[in-house]
């Protein structure tokens, strides 16, 4: 199982600002079999970095009574809503874990990136037990991968509705994060063809914490011709 190697390798990416990790956290990263699919912790392939935006979130039914992340003042644009696990194709969830229950002071910790609750704690159950990571080294990988994610410019708090391309929004990232390319990132929308609203971007991660090539899983990516994100309440 990755363990604190994992986040151990991240927090030293994060800090020298390269990808660059030692052959002894790779030895521990890359042991667990490719193609398993028994939903054990610490057996799958690479992460996904699912990032929501909330302006779309909080305008749909969900946000309506969401106080916590779309009440006044709550001014989000990108949050974190999880850091998934994958393999190639499909994805474990709800492995065994003797942690089943999320500390406030965690929950208090990660508020600011991943404003609610009942998120964190379904997103840990789910996903996060899948990691093989501790629960507070899955919710600091999570933080460091975040941070690592360089938002462009434009995105970081509109005050007026961005109408753009799923294209667009892939490009402007890649520009903006040194090694990410296009392969790297799928964007999710609602079905409209013509306008449809941005409401997830992945981005694929490998064991090691480098972007990478996103599998079959994320091959599912918005077709809308013009893609609407609406500004941040």
């Amino acid at each position: 199982m990755p363990g604190k190697s994992f986040v151990s390798a991240i927090r030293w990416c994060h800090t020298l600002g390269v990808a660059l990790v030692a052959a002894a956290v790779l030895a521990v990263l890359l042991n667990a079999g490719a193609l398993a699919r028994d939903s054990r912790a610490g057996v799958f392939d690479y992460f996904v970095l699912s990032l929501s935006w909330s302006p779309t979130y909080c305008d749909g039914p969900g946000g309506r009574d969401d106080h916590q992340q779309c009440g006044p003042g709550r001014r989000f644009a990108f949050v974190v809503h999880g850091l998934w696990p994958q393999y190639n194709s499909g994805w474990p969830e709800y492995c065994g874990t003797r942690e089943s229950w999320v500390p406030q002071a965690l929950i208090d910790g990660m508020l600011d990136i991943m404003p609610s609750k009942r998120l964190i704690i379904h997103e840990w159950k789910k996903h996060g037990s899948c990691s093989g990571l501790t629960m507070a080294d899955y919710f600091e990988a999570t933080r460091l991968l975040f941070e690592k994610i360089r938002i462009p410019a434009r995105y970081l708090s509109p005050q007026a509705p961005i109408n753009t391309t799923p294209d667009q929004l892939v490009t402007d990232f890649v520009k903006t994060n040194r090694g990410l390319t296009h392969g790297m990132l799928s964007v999710q929308c609602g079905n409209a063809r013509d306008r449809a609203r941005l409401s997830e971007l992945r981005i694929c991660i490998d064991r090691r914490g480098n972007f990478r090539q996103c599998g079959v899983n994320e091959a599912r990516h918005c077709r809308a011709r013009t893609l609407v994100m609406p500004p941040v309440r």
